[in-house]
């Protein structure tokens, strides 16, 4: 009984260490963007700490209530940086809120609302660029900024693209004795 205790602690201490190896973690950031084909990671589109103030939520169906993207923490003129090199696709309003949108590679659209843009449809853009400035305006709260990805077509949870969803890892519930 006691080997068999002493060969699960070596186990799961051998576990723990090849966990916590950079290795590790970096396979786990890959694999947690699994929409970004060149292997680069989107630069997150505003300055300061990342604040998601309304998570993703994938609707039952397609027409389905739920949140089509991410509401991002900001101020009402903070300047938007773009996630990736694109196309501009569209700048207009839609209902009562300034909307940008950009084509990416591999399928990709990023949609940012409220955004005030100089920018005009067939703008090539690079990642890191300007390409805006928080409005008010849409379902968002004042200063926020909601950012939409979708991927040939449809609609999925932006933070993928920035590292920021963990690949859930299922562990062991019990040990046998």
């Amino acid at each position: 009984m006691r080997a068999s205790s002493r060969t699960i602690s070596i186990l799961l201490m051998a576990f723990v260490i090849a966990a916590s190896s950079p290795s590790a973690v970096t396979g786990a950031a890959e694999a947690a963007t699994p929409y970004d084909a060149d292997g680069t990671h989107w630069s997150w589109p505003l300055a300061g700490p990342r604040l998601v103030l309304e998570p993703y939520r994938a609707p039952a169906h397609e027409y389905g209530a739920g949140h089509r993207g991410v509401d991002l923490g900001a101020s009402v003129g903070a300047v938007v940086s773009a996630p990736a090199d694109g196309t501009v696709a569209f700048r207009g309003t839609v209902v009562d809120r300034p909307i940008l949108t950009i084509a990416h590679a591999n399928g990709l659209v990023t949609t940012f609302e409220p955004l005030l843009s100089p920018l005009v449809p067939g703008d090539v853009v690079v990642s890191g660029e300007e390409i805006g400035f928080v409005d008010m305006g849409g379902h968002t709260s004042p200063g926020a900024l909601h950012l939409g990805v979708r991927r040939n077509g449809d609609y999925v949870n932006p933070l993928l693209f920035f590292g920021e969803v963990p690949r859930a890892v299922l562990l062991p519930c019990c040990l046998a004795h």
